[in-house]
């Protein structure tokens, strides 16, 4: 997994700007060295309400990442708790079990973006909440 933190990444220009001028700058929140190759499998928009969380499960061959939008929320993998907001990022490996929980006052929303190997996998619920 990666994590990181919108909060304290800092914006640069982007890599089209004039770098003595730029209009547009941009955090990095994941490169090519963070996703191996593989087919974009899907991009949600997606929105958690309050007090919810989605199932635990995992991926046999799927990346995810997650970038929030708006809330608060805790994401678990691997049995590690980590709190995320607005502008943060998570990169989700294949078969890292991990489970998101709305622990704010307001619906979280986040986009997420499946990177899948090839191999065909499934997603395999672990546990109800």
């Amino acid at each position: 997994m990666k994590i990181v933190s919108g909060n304290k990444t800092a914006y640069i220009p982007a890599s089209h700007e004039d770098r003595d001028h730029p209009q547009v700058w941009k955090k990095v929140l994941a490169t090519k060295l963070d996703i191996p190759k593989g087919q974009l499998q899907m991009v949600n928009w997606a929105k958690l309400p309050v007090g919810k969380q989605f199932q635990k499960h995992y991926h046999e061959d799927m990346h995810e990442v997650f970038v929030m939008v708006q809330g608060k929320s805790e994401m678990i993998i691997e049995n590690k708790k980590f709190q995320l907001t607005v502008g943060d990022a998570v990169i989700v490996q294949p078969h890292e079990v991990h489970l998101m929980k709305n622990c704010g006052t307001e619906e979280v929303l986040y986009v997420v973006f499946g990177i899948a190997t090839g191999n065909d996998g499934k997603t395999i619920v672990v546990s109800k909440p």
